[in-house]
C-alpha cells in the first residue's frame, strides 16, 4: 500500500453472467454498466468515442487496489448496428496479448520455475543452434533476442502449428546481436515463451496461462478459444486502409510474413489456435483484472504476484529507438513497455503498458495501484490510433484529481 484510502466498490462478481439484472447500472445513451458519479468522465469519454464515429463498440474497466471501480460498455457488436456490445462480448485484443504472455511468465519465475536472467538454452536446448546460447530468457520478453520474425517464409497455417513454427525459431538466426536494442516481436514472442514454458511446465503457453493466471483470478480472457465462445467474439470493422511497405526491412518482414489484417481474426483457425503475440480474446474487464495482478498483487481476493515478482517487469531492458517500429521505447523485461510522452500521468510515477492492432490498451499505474484497459472493435491504424485511448486516460487521472 502506498497510503491511498480504499475506494468503496460497486456490487461484483468476475464470471460471466447469464442474469446482467444483478448487477447494478447506468444508463447514458448506449453505455451500460458500473460508473460511480466521480468517475463520470470516464463513461463521457467513451460515449463520445461511440458517438463520433470513431468507434462502434466498446467496452472500459479500471481497477483500484485489487477491485473494481468502472466497468462499462457501449456500442454495437458489429457494423450491422443491431446487436448491442454486451456486459460479455470480447474481441481479440491483438498485442494486449503480450502483455498476458509476460504475466504468464512472472507467475512463473514468481514460482521459483523460471529464471529470467538464464539462457533460453537453459531449458529449451536445440534453442542454442546458430549464434543463440547466449540469449536470455528476459531478451524474448523484451523483443531484444534479435528474433523479431520468422527467417522462413510462413502461413497463419505455419504459425497456428506451435512445433512446426516454434522449431523453425529454434533453427534460425538472430537478425541482430541480442541485448543490443529492441525490435518489436510482432507476432512470434509468445511462441519463444511458450518454447520455454512448454520444456519447463508440459503446458503449452495458452494452457499455463489458462490455469496459473486466468482461471485464479476469475478473468474472461484467453489464448487459444474455445467454439462455445464463438457466438460472443466481436469482429473488426476496418476503419483505416491496409498497411503498405515502409522501407524498413524488419518492419516488412514481420508486417508481411504472414500479414496480420482486420479480418485474419474472424476465422475459426485464429480462435482455437494458441498465438501468445498476438490472438488473445478478452474485454476491457479481463484485461484490466489481469492487469491489476500486476498494479496491486492480486484482484478478486487472489493473490496472483509476490511484490518481488511483479516489480520484475518494471526492469528496463532497453531504451531508444526501436528498429521495426521506428519510434522510441522503453521495454521492461516482462513485455510491457515502460513510460511514454504519449499518456497523461504524473511523470514520476512507474508506468507498465501496451497496446493492441486496431486501438486497444492495457495500462497500468504502480503508484495509483490501478490498471485501465479499453477494447473496441472499430480498427484504426497510423496517426489516430492512440486518440480513443488518449481520452480514456485523460478521463480517468481527470477522475482521480477530483478526488
Amino acid at each position: 500500500m502506498l497510503g491511498r484510502k480504499r475506494r468503496k466498490s460497486p456490487e461484483w462478481n468476475p464470471t460471466i453472467s447469464t442474469a446482467p439484472e444483478r448487477y447494478p447500472e447506468i444508463e447514458a445513451g448506449k453505455i451500460r454498466g458500473v460508473c460511480p458519479k466521480r468517475f463520470e468522465r470516464i463513461r463521457d469519454a467513451l460515449q463520445y468515442n461511440l458517438d463520433s464515429g470513431d468507434d462502434i463498440g466498446g467496452s472500459v474497466a479500471v481497477f483500484i487496489d485489487g477491485e473494481p471501480a468502472v466497468d462499462i460498455w457501449g456500442g454495437y457488436f458489429d457494423d450491422t448496428f443491431e446487436r448491442p456490445w454486451d456486459r460479455d462480448t470480447i474481441i481479440t485484443t491483438h498485442s494486449i496479448t503480450k502483455t498476458m504472455t509476460g504475466m504468464a511468465a512472472l507467475v512463473l519465475a514468481d514460482s521459483g520455475e523460471l529464471d529470467f536472467d538464464a539462457p533460453v538454452a537453459k531449458y529449451w536446448p536445440e534453442f542454442a543452434q546458430n549464434g543463440k546460447s547466449g540469449i536470455l530468457v528476459k531478451h524474448i520478453l523484451s523483443h531484444t533476442s534479435g528474433l523479431a520474425g520468422w527467417t522462413e517464409d510462413v502461413s497463419w497455417e505455419d504459425v497456428y502449428d506451435l512445433d512446426y513454427s516454434c522449431d523453425l525459431l529454434a533453427r534460425q538466426s538472430p537478425w541482430w546481436a541480442p541485448g543490443t536494442a529492441s525490435g518489436y516481436h510482432g507476432i512470434c514472442i509468445g511462441h519463444l515463451v511458450n518454447g520455454v514454458i512448454k520444456r519447463i511446465t508440459g503446458l503449452t503457453l495458452g494452457q499455463y496461462f489458462a490455469e496459473h493466471v486466468a482461471k485464479p483470478l476469475g478473468a474472461d480472457y484467453h489464448i487459444g478459444i474455445g467454439p462455445e465462445h464463438d457466438r460472443r467474439i466481436a469482429c473488426f470493422v476496418k476503419g483505416a486502409r491496409d498497411w503498405l511497405p515502409s522501407g524498413n526491412p524488419i518492419a516488412e518482414r514481420v508486417g508481411l510474413n504472414p500479414p496480420l489484417t482486420p479480418f485474419t481474426s474472424h476465422t475459426k483457425a485464429w480462435r482455437r489456435a494458441e498465438v501468445g503475440g498476438a490472438n488473445g480474446h478478452g474485454n476491457a474487464r479481463s484485461v484490466a483484472t489481469i492487469h491489476q495482478a500486476l498494479a496491486s498483487g492480486g484482484v478478486n481476493g487472489v493473490r496472483l504476484l509476490s511484490d518481488k515478482g511483479r516489480f520484475r517487469a518494471f526492469e528496463q531492458m532497453s531504451d531508444g529507438f526501436d528498429l521495426l517500429l521506428g519510434l522510441p521505447v522503453k521495454f521492461g523485461a516482462a513485455a510491457f513497455a515502460l513510460d511514454s510522452p504519449l499518456w497523461p500521468y504524473p511523470r514520476e510515477h512507474r508506468i507498465a503498458w501496451w497496446g493492441g492492432q486496431g486501438g486497444s490498451l492495457g495500462f497500468v499505474d504502480l503508484d495509483e495501484r490501478m490498471s485501465v484497459s479499453f477494447v473496441m472493435n472499430r480498427w484504426i491504424k497510423g496517426p489516430y490510433e492512440s486518440l480513443r485511448q488518449g481520452r480514456i486516460l485523460t478521463a480517468v487521472y481527470e477522475s482521480l484529481a477530483r478526488t
